[in-house]
């Protein structure tokens, strides 16, 4: 079949299916009766001319065919009641069984298993009995009726694969779309907690340092103004880092640049780690040591910017709860993973009778905690966090490196 005759008749059949069943039911009985009826309005001889018996037997042929899809046993058995009638009534039997074909097409086609068996049985069985009431037939006679018989139950059976692979691949379809649609919402989901998460870590850490810094400016204003003007600066600083990176994580959001450049501005990774390390020393009066052991690995891009958020909550926390002089990061690099260790000197909650914030801090249960394993979890890894063995606290997150730069690549 041809391209141009193939896309033809695929709308042609698209639109005969979406019609009235009714309508298309009556047009293919009202064309049984008539091919049945050709035989005998135009006969070999005079004797054999349609009368108006034969003509009510060939309408019982074909007139119940207006409900074979809507009643399709009953259409079935009223074709087969009036079709070996008709070859009775007349001699010889018509040529073809026209209603047969289709009865036994419909049949295979729609019909549950046992009328469908029970029905060309049936028929294969009549249509033998009715070519022995010919009082000549030919052996290709018979091949031919049965053949044709055999043929439109093949093509029903064909019809009814054909609708059920449809089917099944509607269905397949249906099914991956709400599965597609359920893993957009879990990625929308996953996209906004991390977003919550980054937005967290840079305020707490940001703020944190700008209430230290606004505590300390108005001691010292009078006696010292050059410290009270440095806490300023550090206030300043401190807040437009904090915007600097809102943008980046909030760029994510929207398309258009800002300013005339993207907004999607790289997320800081381990190698912002002195700068931030720097920036609490500076801005919080802590004493902040950054230590690095063995060859640095590629991460890939979402681990790096979990490490950086890790020791900046690890730190937030040191400066708003810890009380302490002193912070230690180490970073330790082996062949499979990355361990970042933030420690403190600080005296503990139970040293300054907190109950809230601090004791949350001891116990694991503050949301910066939370918040650092949650990290730590959707790369891989792990976090533990609690006392340190000199004192003060201890956070420990082990971090997986990337198999190969590719893969840091993303």
């Amino acid at each position: 079949m041809s391209v141009s005759a193939q896309s033809w008749i695929t709308p042609a059949v698209a639109r005969l299916r979406a019609a009235n069943p009714y309508v298309v039911d009556a047009a293919l009985a009202a064309l049984v009766l008539f091919a049945a009826s050709l035989q005998w309005m135009f006969p070999d001889d005079g004797d054999d001319r349609l009368t108006w018996q034969g003509f009510l037997l060939g309408a019982g042929t074909a007139v119940p065919l207006v409900w074979r899809r809507r009643a399709p046993f009953l259409a079935a058995c009223g074709v087969s009641v009036f079709t070996p009638a008709m070859a009775v009534y007349h001699a010889p039997p018509p040529d073809v069984m026209y209603g047969g074909l289709v009865v036994l097409y419909t049949m295979a086609a729609i019909a549950p298993p046992w009328q469908r068996r029970f029905m060309l049985v049936g028929w294969l069985a009549g249509v033998s009995l009715t070519m022995m009431h010919k009082e000549v037939t030919q052996p290709f006679e018979y091949a031919f009726q049965l053949l044709s018989g055999v043929s439109a139950y093949g093509f029903g059976v064909l019809a009814r694969l054909q609708r059920a692979y449809t089917a099944a691949l509607e269905d397949r379809a249906r099914r991956l779309e709400r599965e597609r649609a359920a893993d957009t919402a879990r990625a929308v989901a996953q996209e906004r907690a991390r977003i919550a998460r980054d937005m967290h870590d840079i305020l707490a850490h940001a703020v944190s340092l700008m209430v230290v810094q606004a505590e300390a400016g108005p001691v010292v204003v009078r006696s010292d103004p050059e410290r009270a003007e440095s806490a300023f600066d550090a206030i300043a600083t401190a807040g437009r880092d904090a915007m600097n990176q809102l943008r980046r994580i909030l760029g994510v959001l929207k398309d258009e640049p800002v300013n005339g450049t993207s907004a999607r501005l790289p997320q800081p990774g381990v190698a912002a780690l002195t700068d931030l390390v720097r920036q609490v020393a500076e801005s919080a009066g802590l004493r902040v040591e950054l230590h690095a052991t063995g060859e640095p690995r590629p991460l890939h891009p979402d681990t790096e910017v979990a490490a950086y958020r890790v020791v900046q909550e690890a730190l937030t926390n040191t400066v708003k709860h810890a009380y302490a002089s002193q912070a230690r990061v180490e970073l330790d690099w082996t062949e499979d993973e990355l361990t970042l260790t933030v420690t403190d000197d600080g005296r503990g909650p139970a040293d300054h009778g907190g109950s809230g914030s601090g004791s949350a801090r001891e116990s694991g249960a503050g949301h910066g905690l939370i918040g650092i394993r949650e990290r730590a979890a959707a790369c891989g890894g792990t976090a533990r966090t609690g006392p340190g063995p000199d004192g003060g606290f201890r956070v420990a997150v082990r971090l997986p490196v990337a198999v190969d730069r590719q893969a840091a690549l993303g």
